[in-house]
């Protein structure tokens, strides 16, 4: 049997486990364990715990642990031959963290082959449960570290994104003030993509520069801890943080555990964890700078791979480490499908019909009218205040339809710019993906050719192909990440979408128009 790769993915609601064959480019394995169909006695609803306090969501580390033996054993079961593993690595949600006592590194270098894990594990955690990305009550905390480091500009110089309510940060800020004597026994803070490395290798694991840029603590230039940011969190940190190391490093071999109780190569290496974000950017093959996926969802997300470091100082999306060795932006967009959905209905449409009012317009509806589609507050601009903003169109136009969606683009176009890289190809993933007349408008508005990309497990995916990239790398033999990539994230077949050149004098003339109209509108919003 050849050597094969197995990825880990420790999302919200469940953890699944991808397998790759890189020699034979096959996908071995998929599988998915539901948190709380398969582990109800956690009491969690979408794998979270929730609080009276609606801005705290937490979930119990304690269940990923058994997850983690339960994934194993259905490994096991399904014929997966361990025996012939590798190396592993995982993928966690990002910005959660987990709260390890004094206890922690002894016993975890102690797992016992026939006790599960979740007995020898059960006393390791000084804080019962992890703050997870979801969680939005430090809005004080964010405050407080801002006003130390000198303003949202300087933090964001520094780790690469103003200070988030989720990002782990604040939340150590907040555990230290609210619990002090819990945080006084924290020998060791760990994200969830650090924690189930470190029970995979038996030993706390480091964090990586993909991850640890999630959390207001890493410098983005120096890919360290901050030495401000440290001091303006809590006291005394830097001695409860691992080491930040590059997405590639071996951890070390598996633990015995998984040896002896699942047959387990010996020599199964396992490779320092990083973020679902970094994953899936490798998941998708946007190995090089200027490769970018849009991701329409509920909110729509722009993210891709860029060589140099640069920062948004307004805040406006977040740098990242990349597992390719450069760095990775992420930038968040409330209304997505939110707004576009709202569109249709009003209109009385169905996707079809919202296609068809798309193609019967044209670009940038020949400077006749704009719409801001801000039905939610947004994230990117900042809008507190909601409501879609009308210049020269009714809400009842059919030529909404394609209003929402070039504002939607043109939004992506201006607010990316910070990054200093154009676009060379775009991968669109999500529900949306599948209307041509979309895609056609991202086309026209990027300049750029779009390719439809189904996403399956892309995190877990990642982690995998990172592993592999790791093993290589560590015996000597590295492979380049298209060659690591080829074969396993490639574009929809025939999906390509190129942008049509007669349309970017009316795209550019709309750009400037629909800056201005965004410009007026948030200066009247702010008043």
């Amino acid at each position: 049997m050849q050597r094969w790769y197995l990825g880990l993915d420790s999302s919200t609601q469940s953890l699944t486990a991808v397998g790759i064959a890189p020699d034979s480019r096959k996908i071995l394995c998929e599988i998915s364990l539901n948190f709380d169909r398969e582990l109800p006695a956690y009491g969690t609803r979408n794998g979270t715990l929730r609080h009276e306090d609606p801005t705290v969501v937490h979930a119990p580390p304690l269940m990923w642990v058994e997850a983690l033996d339960k994934m194993f054993e259905r490994l096991r079961r399904e014929g997966l031959p361990l025996g012939e593993l590798a190396a592993v690595s995982v993928s966690g949600q990002q910005h959660g963290s987990v709260y390890l006592n004094e206890t922690a590194a002894d016993r975890l270098a102690r797992l016992d082959p026939a006790v599960p894990l979740v007995e020898k594990l059960r006393g390791v955690f000084s804080r019962p449960t992890s703050p997870i990305w979801m969680d939005s009550s430090t809005s004080v905390e964010c405050a407080e570290i801002t006003e130390a480091l000198g303003g949202p500009a300087e933090v964001a110089r520094r780790t690469g994104s103003a200070a988030f309510e989720r990002f782990t940060g604040p939340q150590i800020r907040k555990f230290y003030k609210m619990d002090p004597e819990g945080y006084r026994r924290t020998a060791h803070i760990a994200l969830v993509s650090s924690f189930l490395p470190s029970v995979l290798a038996g030993r706390i694991a480091p964090i990586d520069v993909g991850d640890g840029a999630g959390m207001n603590l890493m410098n983005i230039h120096t890919r360290d801890w901050d030495p401000a940011a440290l001091a303006a969190t809590a006291p005394d940190l830097r001695r409860r943080l691992p080491p930040i190391v590059e997405s590639w490093t071996v951890v070390g071999p598996i633990a015995r555990y998984f040896v002896e109780r699942y047959g387990v190569s010996p020599q199964a290496q396992v490779v320092v964890g990083s973020g679902d974000n970094p994953c899936s950017l490798v998941g998708l093959g946007l190995v090089r700078s200027g490769m970018v996926a849009i991701s329409l969802g509920t909110s729509d997300t722009y993210f891709g791979a860029m060589d140099e470091c640069r920062v948004s100082l307004e805040g406006e999306g977040h740098v990242f480490g990349s597992p390719t060795g450069g760095y990775m932006t992420l930038v968040c967009f409330k209304n997505g499908s939110l707004a576009r959905e709202r569109v249709r209905d009003q209109l009385g449409l169905d996707w079809e019909g919202f296609a068809r009012a798309i193609f019967s317009t044209p670009p940038a509806l020949g400077g006749r009218g704009l719409i801001l589609p801000w039905f939610e507050p947004e994230i990117t601009p900042k809008v507190l205040k909601p409501g879609a903003r009308y210049q020269g169109l009714r809400p009842d136009d059919p030529a909404v339809c394609r209003a929402v969606v070039e504002a939607q683009m043109m939004a992506m176009r201006i607010h990316t710019r910070w990054m200093g890289v154009r676009p060379s190809c775009i991968y669109a993933t999500g529900g949306a993906s599948a209307n041509p007349a979309i895609l056609r408008v991202m086309a026209d508005v990027h300049r750029c050719p779009v390719y439809r990309f189904e996403t399956t497990a892309s995190a877990a995916l990642g982690a995998a192909l990172r592993a592999f990239h790791a093993w290589q790398r560590s015996a000597g033999d590295p492979l380049t990440w298209e060659e690591v990539v080829r074969g396993f994230a490639e574009p929809v077949r025939d999906s390509r979408v190129d942008p049509s050149p007669e349309t970017a004098a009316a795209y550019d003339a709309m750009e400037v128009a629909y800056r201005d109209f965004e410009q007026k509108e948030l200066a009247r919003s702010q008043a």
